[in-house]
Order: structure tokens, then sequence, then C-alpha cells
């Protein structure tokens, strides 16, 4: 049994990597110390990093930016934790990363974006770009300085070039995701007036719900990112002037005032807001949920009717926005996190599909003006294009225990 196990794993894992190599391509990591010397640096101290695809043809003057994910932390102990990996020190960050989905420089595989400057910013700090804190944290010596890096990494952009855009998308997966939709209308005031300035959230708008027992922890654990890295003054003012700051880390809070266009691409039954929002370890001590977490196949009727409700939360969060001719959203069923920066999600034969299209061709109509795509898709499991995917691309595995 367990050989068999085994022996199906590394099928899986050589199929992987056969797909890596055939749909992505190799983009070498650029670390940019003159960050250090403004005190923009990861929760370690060292330099802030990303990786940089140049734009060719027509592209040229045209900018996609990801911002990476991988959670927050909430207090000095999970923060001195993070500085023992890539997501708190770029010094252990891997040095090539594979750009595929949206990121993809292939025009099969990425047909409206694949000649652009191509950017994916490497995410150390734990909040979500949001922080800056004058001292260090003199016993763990923690820097939190993440808006101090968003702002250093732009200017570097700037330089190469971002001051002359005719079209850019400040995007994000996950806690990256986030960041895009607090620092979107900020980006957008820093290009030409011209410029054509969108903002893409992927499986990032995180709600304000309670957990299965009950509490609201997701409430407390983000107004402890913001409490810990000095984040208030960073957050959209048009927020924190009406809200208490933690409140101002809910997108449902944020969004509505919002002025750059934004297109919001989320699963309903968000892989990730179901394991640590929804059902964290905290909330099942018996680890009733432990396998409908980890398979949604293996949910029982009762927890695919909590799940349910929590898609009806989600929704009423959504609609909570308000309506909008410029903002754009592809909400579709899958058990999944995260799905523009994986081609098998992003664009592909057996990709899924809502109201018939592509994630990429909807995001890629809405960018271009083509058309205002604002779909919904039905509840689990009548979606049969997502293959009860639970893919978590760009996002590293991370145990809030909230």
């Amino acid at each position: 049994m367990v050989k068999r196990a085994m022996q199906q794993w590394l099928r899986v894992i050589i199929t992987l990597l056969i797909l890596l190599i055939t749909e992505g391509h190799p983009v070498d990591i650029t670390y940019l110390q003159s960050a250090v010397a403004k005190g923009a640096v990861c929760l370690d101290g060292s330099p802030p990093a990303y990786h940089f695809d140049k734009g060719f043809g027509a592209g040229v003057n045209n900018w996609f930016i990801q911002l990476e994910g991988g959670a927050w932390c909430n207090n000095a102990t999970t923060c001195l934790s993070r500085t023992k990996t890539r997501l708190g020190s770029s010094k252990l960050m891997v040095k090539t990363v594979s750009f595929s989905g949206i990121l993809s420089n292939k025009a099969k595989f990425n047909p409206d974006f694949y000649n652009w400057n191509r950017i994916r910013i490497r995410y150390c700090d734990g909040s979500s770009f949001t922080g800056d804190v004058e001292a260090v944290d003199p016993r763990t010596k923690v820097y939190y300085r993440g808006a101090r890096i968003f702002s250093a990494v732009m200017e570097d952009f700037l330089a190469k070039g971002m001051k002359s855009a005719q079209n850019a998308i400040l995007a994000g997966c996950s806690a990256g995701s986030l960041a895009a939709i607090l620092h979107c209308d900020r980006f957008k005031g820093l290009l030409p007036p011209g410029a054509k300035v969108k903002c893409l959230s992927d499986a990032g708008f995180f709600i304000n719900a309670k957990t299965i027992s009950g509490a609201s922890h997701i409430e407390q654990f983000y107004s402890d990112v913001v409490n810990t890295h000095g984040s208030a003054k960073n957050l959209p003012q048009s927020c924190t002037s009406r809200l208490k700051p933690g409140l101002c880390f809910f997108p449902q809070n944020v969004a509505q005032q919002i002025k750059t266009p934004l297109f919001l691409v989320n699963a309903a039954y968000d892989s990730w807001q179901i394991k640590n929002i929804l059902a964290p370890g905290v909330a099942d001590p018996r680890g009733t949920w432990r396998n409908c977490k980890l398979d949604i196949l293996k949910c029982s009727s009762a927890q695919l009717e909590t799940m349910q409700g929590y898609r009806n939360e989600f929704l009423k969060a959504l609609n909570g926005l308000g309506p909008s001719s410029t903002r754009g959203y592809y909400i579709n069923s899958c058990y999944a996190h995260c799905q523009t920066g994986t081609q098998e999600t992003w664009l592909r034969d057996d990709s899924p599909r809502l109201a018939s299209t592509t994630i990429a061709k909807a995001v890629g109509d809405w960018f271009y003006d083509r058309n205002r795509f604002q779909e919904i898709d039905c509840p689990y499991p009548c979606d049969k294009t997502c293959k009860n995917r639970n893919f978590e691309s760009d996002v590293q595995p991370v145990d809030m225990d909230l």
C-alpha cells in the first residue's frame, strides 16, 4: 500500500515537472541591494528581491507586476519564525522560478500579456507589503518594513522604464493579492496620467467570517498583523477613517472605495479560506475536518452544508461592494486557491470555465475593455470543469492555526 502510494506521488511529481518544462520558462532572481540603505528590507534585514522577464515587441511599454503570496505573521514569535524561511529572508529564496500562466512569455499560453514586462516580487515581510516600523525589534532583530519594500521596488521599476508605461497591471496571489488591492490606487498614482492601469486580485478576497466553533479568529489575527507591523498608516484612508485598522485588511471593507478598475478572481470555496478561516486547527481540535480540507470529495454532507454557508457569506461580502461598471469578477466553484499563475487553471484545453470562458480570456477581455466580465458560478458540485482542483500555486504552505 505504501509503495503504491509512493509510486503514485512520483508519477504526479514527474508530470508536474514535465508541465513546468513545457509550459513555463525560468527567470532568475534580482536582489535590490540599493533598498537596504532605505531600510526597505525583509524580516531578517536582507534585501528585497524579484524576478523580471523583460517585455518585447509591442509589449515593451506594458508592465505586469505580480506580488507573491504566503499568508502573514502576527507577532514577534511568528515573524521571527518566518526569518528562517524564504518568506522572511531573501537569502533563502530559490534563485530561479518558472513563469507560467499569466506570467508566460508564449502567446499560446498567455495571449494578452505574453510580451509585457512581467515581474514577480518576492514576499518576505509578512504584512502584505503594508508594514513600516522604524525601530528594529531589539530582542528578535526583526524588521517590519513591507511598505518600504513596495516603494523601493516600484522606484526601481520606474527607473527601468515603467515611468513610460502605456498599460500596467498590479496583481498578486493570496496575501500578495490582498496587497494588490490595498496598494491599487497608490500604484496607479505612480504611473503616467494617460496609462491604462488596472489591478487584479487572485484569491485575495478574504472575508471576515467566523470559524466552525463560532469564533472571530481571522478578525483578531488581522488586527494583530496590523498592530505588529505598524500597517495602519499604509492602509487606504478611505477605510481607516471609518473603521478600526484591522478591519481594513478585509477587501470587503476596502474595495468599494478603490477608484482604479479591479478584477477579482476567486473560488467561492477558496481552499485556503476553508482551511484557515472556516475550519482552522484551533476550531477543530479533534481533526474531524482534516480529510475534508485536504479533499473536498471526502467531506461529509454536514461539512458540505457548512461550506455552502461559507459560500453564501462570501457572496454576501462580494455583493456588499455594490455595482460597478469597471469592476470585474470571476467567482467559480472550484476548491482552489490562486488560479492565474498556473497554466492548468489560467489557460489550457482542460482549464476551468465559467460562462464557457477561461480565466485568461475573462481577464484579457476586461483589461482591454472588450467585455465586462462579472460572473458567479453555480454551487458545488454543478461545475464539472473544476475536476475538484485543490491548487494552491504560488503559496507557501502555512499552518496559521488561527
